[in-house]
């Protein structure tokens, strides 16, 4: 039986934080929170959706950030982002070209690495 599908992409966070998480991923990121189902409330953290995207922020009591392994999100405007993110007190890292794509990297609240990625668009 093969895999069909991501569901959703889970991230750790410290506990309490969750204002942080709102601000990075609802307010610069753009992403709607979505209330957790009433029996995982009790462990904090939140889940936002923009589009099929699912992200799941846990609480994780012996938290440390994921620095490597990363997910990577698809935008439209990245530049505009990144000088959001830059203003906002992120800093936003450019890497190796990933052909097909204009790319950076950022750092939630957390330390947890994220990519953004950007199409290139053919020049007509």
């Amino acid at each position: 039986m093969p895999i069909r599908a991501l569901d959703h992409v889970q991230l750790a966070m410290p506990e309490g934080e969750e204002e942080k998480a709102r601000a990075f991923y609802g307010r610069l990121l753009g992403m709607q929170e979505v209330p957790k189902p009433e029996n995982l409330r009790t462990r904090g953290g939140c889940w936002f959706e923009s589009g099929q995207l699912k992200l799941h922020l846990g609480v994780d009591p012996d938290f440390r950030p994921a620095r490597k392994a990363h997910p990577a999100f698809v935008v439209d405007g990245l530049d505009e982002l990144a000088c959001a993110l830059s203003k906002a007190g992120y800093r936003v890292v450019e890497d190796e070209p990933l052909t097909g794509y204009d790319r950076r990297y950022v750092s939630d609240p957390f330390g947890n690495r994220i990519e953004l990625m950007e199409p290139i668009r053919a020049s007509i």
